[in-house]
């Protein structure tokens, strides 16, 4: 069987209250399946309408998000492999599987208040569709609305107290992709005790080229400090790109590389400082109990996420990776 897209919308509330790398770890883990993309999106009142008309058998649902405020942020992450859509639609549940013991993400992750046989409140948490077919509707509308009512967004609005605020960028590093786990998962709900707001979200494969500028500052030092300094640092950048930079030609360098990353963008009141002390220590071994990098990494490298230790170089960063440009509209038409 050919590969499938499909999708999940994480809902504005489950993404508010941290709830995403629950879910994101679940789907990868019980599904096998690849992340394939996602993006971060505030849709309008017609997006969300075009949505539920796409899920004809999850009437409440469809009522949900027809319901949505207009431009409330979600998240849509998009899963690619064999028979992806019935997969995907077993582990996240529809209306009717809400009041079990937490077998769905929707009975884990969403809300279900009852009162007299009626229903009075009603969050799903998680939506996904029930078939192939409307996957495809769903991610044809997604995609055609990702430039207008997607992409790093703005939550100044649900911050209150006039505190100045800061977007941060983060990388979830090769090592929580070497086989489908709930790693990429537990990095993102370490990152939510921060209270920040996930106002980016761009799984990538990073090229050698972009690798070398990345890690460039880091070339001087390691040359001035270690014998092998320049074999050490095209370590770093074989780890994230895939191959080694000596070992490639130019136009090589410039081809998407072998290794899955996930870029997220956090925003809120000093969002820098918040982000570095949730992920710990560079060496895992010398990280506080309860950060990222004591509970994921295992080496300097290969240590779970990266982050950006000043605001100017989350715009660094964020420029050598082109976080902003929109490749969620093609992958979605290459993939349907």
């Amino acid at each position: 069987m050919a590969d499938q897209l499909t999708y999940a919308f994480i809902t504005p509330t489950a993404l508010r209250k941290g709830r995403t790398g629950g879910i994101l770890g679940r789907l990868i883990s019980r599904s096998g399946l690849e992340l394939h993309t996602g993006r971060v999106f505030a849709p309008s009142a017609k997006l969300l309408a075009d949505l539920a008309a796409t899920l004809p058998n999850q009437p409440k649902t469809a009522a949900y998000l027809k319901a949505l405020v207009a431009g409330s942020q979600s998240l849509v992450l998009v899963l690619k492999g064999e028979d992806a859509a019935t997969k995907v639609a077993a582990i996240v549940g529809n209306d009717a599987s809400m009041g079990g013991r937490g077998e769905t993400l929707r009975d884990t992750f969403g809300d279900l208040v009852e009162e007299g046989g009626k229903v009075v409140y009603f969050e799903p948490g998680v939506i996904a569709p029930a078939t192939a077919a409307e996957a495809t509707a769903g991610l044809k509308l997604l995609a055609d609305a990702s430039d207008a009512e997607g992409g790093i967004l703005d939550a100044a609005a649900s911050f209150s107290g006039g505190a100045a605020l800061e977007k941060t960028l983060v990388l979830i590093k090769p090592d929580n992709f070497a086989f489908p786990s709930t790693r990429p998962g537990g990095v993102i709900d370490l990152f939510a005790r921060t209270g920040l707001a996930l106002v980016g979200f761009k799984p990538f494969h990073m090229s050698v080229a972009q690798g070398e500028e990345f890690y460039g500052p880091v070339l001087d030092f390691l040359v001035e400090k270690l014998p092998d300094g320049r074999a050490q640092w095209e370590s770093i950048v074989a780890f994230m790109a895939g191959k080694r930079p000596s070992e490639c030609t130019a136009e090589e360098k410039n081809a998407p590389g072998t290794q899955p990353c996930v870029a997220l963008i956090y925003q809120g009141p000093g969002a820098v400082a918040k982000i570095r002390e949730a992920l710990g220590s560079t060496n895992p071994s010398n990280a506080a109990h309860g950060t990222i990098r004591k509970e994921f990494g295992t080496t300097i490298m290969i240590n779970g996420a990266h982050a950006s230790d000043s605001v100017e170089n989350v715009a660094r960063e964020t420029g050598i990776i082109r976080l902003q440009e929109n490749d969620f509209k093609t992958k979605i038409a290459a993939g349907i």
